[in-house]
């Protein structure tokens, strides 16, 4: 399989200061040896996506459009390659990995059809003794850092948006999954972005780097997605400049099953909502609050659900639970499920570490108390703790007692007692009878520590756009 490994810097593959090994988690090979950027190659590409900054904002929206679009289809031709490339270097089954290129492609997609219709606005203001013109124009030179549980989609869903809106970009993907995003830009070359408006760098150590980056006067705007703690840190660097800030954080996602809910379609939900992506998402279900009328049966299934799933190599041959992205992430899930039973927690399946090569971690269903230190924690792993509750009210309670508000889930047989609870909820999005309900022409973002911003739908194009008013006397 060809893998671009090398950086690309205004429109060329250039070799780096340094070499990145790529690992595949579920055997610890190394895959190949990617470029890293040093403090000029950095310079480099801000040079490069200022220069470029200059034409690309001045670009027809239908020549952006275009672009974009072309990227989609060449996207989706080549989707099983893509996913070959998801797989090994991120761990995740084939068919995890297939359906996020496709649902990656769909950014390019929807973000060409939102570059041409930015809208304005030309109105009399209310005094009468002027005109009111808005318009929105691109923000300038976008620094886009993407994480590696979504390598694909996370990128797409910010160099979508900022490429519609006339921005320029430098993606700095995570270390441990760049040749999917090196990937996703040598298409984006291929279907014809200029030199300079799109840039791949990978600085190491990456925390200096980037806050030099970050104090560049060219560099105005910054997406983020990954951690809450490092997204305040990104957020303490940007202050110095006041850099315009979206962030895509942390999530500790509830799932609430009623007393009245279909417990079979609750199980069909909770298994796509905690084990899409093997558990490695914002979005994943991480603390099932289930009424105590249905929490025995709701268990048991879950349990054989979770525990039938066969855990191997993400390429191997019916594969339903990869690896996770390292042996360091993988051992991260494990302290978290020993602390757990050492709380008291009962493990219903899985909860232990299996022998042989390989980061992974099995399908495990915990049986804890409100109190479970696990239910504080975003356990980005395949672990489904749950809580047995006595009201609608004391999941509500239970389901905002987090820092986190990303997304929450609600199963109920009356859409009115469904809505009433997502109302309550403390989340940017709430999934009602649904395992998964992200969409590129949906708003996505979260309450309170779980970011700022939303990216995808109507709004993601805005996260790279400037309001402009204009007082107009046409007298």
């Amino acid at each position: 399989m060809q893998l671009k490994t090398q950086l690309f810097i205004d429109g060329k593959w250039v070799n780096g200061s340094g070499k990145l090994p790529v690992t595949d988690p579920s055997n610890e090979s190394v895959i190949a040896q990617v470029e890293t950027a040093s403090d000029e190659l950095c310079l480099a590409a801000i040079d490069a996506a200022d220069r470029a900054f200059k034409t690309w904002s001045k670009t027809p929206p239908r020549v952006r459009a275009e672009i974009l679009r072309k990227a989609f289809e060449i996207m989706v031709a080549e989707a099983d390659h893509l996913a070959k490339i998801i797989s090994m270097e991120n761990g995740k089954v084939l068919s995890d990995a297939k359906g996020e290129i496709l649902y990656a492609a769909e950014f390019f997609r929807w973000f060409s059809e939102e570059a041409v219709r930015i809208s304005g606005d030309f109105r009399t203001a209310p005094s009468g003794d002027k005109r009111i013109l808005v318009t929105h124009q691109p923000i300038g030179v976008s620094l886009l850092i993407t994480p590696w549980n979504f390598p694909a989609a996370m990128a797409t869903r910010k160099i979508g948006p900022a490429l519609a809106a006339g921005c320029t970009v430098i993606l700095k993907p995570a270390g441990e999954t760049p040749l999917t995003a090196l990937a996703i830009v040598d298409i984006l070359d291929r279907a014809g972005v200029p030199a300079g408006v799109v840039n791949l760098i990978l600085p190491t150590p990456t925390g200096p780097a980037i806050a030099k980056i970050l104090k560049d006067p060219r560099v105005l705007n910054l997406s983020f997605t990954g951690s809450t703690e490092v997204g305040k840190v990104l957020l303490k660097e940007a202050a110095d400049r006041v850099i315009r800030c979206s962030m895509e954080l942390g999530g500790n996602a509830p799932f609430l099953v009623l007393s009245d809910a279909n417990i079979d379609d609750a199980v069909s939900g909770a298994m796509l909502a905690k084990m899409r992506n093997g558990g490695a998402a914002c979005t994943a279900a991480n603390r099932f609050y289930v009424a105590k009328e249905v929490a025995e049966e709701f268990t048991s299934k879950l349990t054989k659900a979770m525990s039938g799933l066969k855990m191997a190599a993400g390429l191997s041959d019916g594969a339903q639970l990869g690896a996770s992205v390292s042996i360091k992430e993988r051992n991260k899930i494990a302290e978290l499920v020993d602390a757990s039973l050492s709380a008291g927690a009962k493990a219903e399946t899985g909860a232990k570490i299996p022998e042989g090569a390989g980061a992974f971690y099995p399908a495990t269903v915990l049986k804890v108390k409100k109190d479970n230190p696990i239910l504080q924690q975003e356990v980005f792993g395949p672990v489904a703790p749950i809580v047995v509750i006595e009201s609608d009210e004391e999941a509500i309670e239970l389901a905002n007692a987090t820092e986190y508000g990303l997304i929450a889930y609600v199963y109920s047989g009356e859409t009115g007692r469904a809505i009433r609870t997502a109302e309550a909820l403390q989340a940017g999005m709430v999934a009602i009878n649904r395992g998964v309900i992200s969409d590129p022409a949906a708003p996505f973002g979260g309450f309170k520590q779980s970011g700022l911003g939303r990216e995808g739908g109507f709004d993601g194009i805005h996260e790279f756009l400037e309001t402009k008013y204009i007082g107009v006397d046409l007298k």
